[in-house]
């Protein structure tokens, strides 16, 4: 029996630790099996053999993989600050294009085959060196290095590297600015909606510790 993390227990074969990753075997074969990372799983413990029908293993499995998909902001947090430290980019723009594109789902493809929490598409992932798109910190790292040479590339305009993380800088190039589609445009508005909404939040949570710290300081000694 495995325990999860998130609280969620389920039953597996047999388990092995394959590329620093944890692979749990849903039945006595090697080919179906899950996958988590070392700080997803609580711990294992030994029950007795109960029968269980392959359609309830699959449901479970399929629930767990679920349930660790949709990470928090505190999973996110660590992976966002790291990947902003190394390209010079403010981690709540990184949250605000994780959010646009994903949700925060691990899992998520869209229609045109984009994956994980910052949608890369599989050609676009195998030019920065992700192996994994599915794999939370690869596929940050390297979303942050595109959205990085995109910056770099229109010279920190915001609206027009985020248009081309949507489109393509081949369409920002041809239209010389946001491409006239509807989606792009709307993603461009609501990523810097985001954005400014965290960065005003930051802001006033800064203020108020300030105001706290000042207060403390010149507190009258009772």
């Amino acid at each position: 029996m495995v325990t999860l993390t998130n609280g969620f227990a389920m039953r597996c074969d047999h388990h092995e630790k394959v590329q620093g990753r944890i692979r749990l075997y849903l039945d006595a074969g090697e080919n179906s099996y899950i996958e988590f990372g070392p700080g997803q799983i609580k711990g294992f413990a030994q029950v007795a053999d109960a029968p269980v029908s392959p359609a309830a293993a699959a449901n479970d499995a399929a629930h767990a993989q679920r349930e660790v998909a949709n990470l928090s902001p505190a999973d996110l947090q660590p992976m966002l600050a790291q990947a902003g430290h190394e390209h010079n980019i403010d981690v709540d723009l990184l949250a605000s294009v994780v959010k646009a594109e994903s949700g925060g789902n691990a899992r998520a493809v869209s229609r045109a085959g984009a994956k994980g929490l910052m949608q890369l598409m599989p050609g676009t992932a195998a030019g920065l060196g992700v192996e994994d798109s599915f794999r939370p910190g690869e596929n940050v790292r390297g979303g942050s290095a595109y959205l990085d040479a995109l910056l770099t590339r229109y010279h920190d305009n915001l609206a027009l590297a985020l248009a081309a993380y949507n489109a393509g800088p081949e369409a920002v190039d041809r239209y010389h600015g946001i491409p006239p589609y509807h989606e792009t445009r709307v993603y461009v508005a609501r990523v810097i909606h985001e954005f400014n909404r965290r960065v005003k939040a930051r802001r006033a949570g800064q203020a108020r510790e300030f105001q706290e710290a000042a207060t403390k300081v010149t507190a009258p000694i009772q």
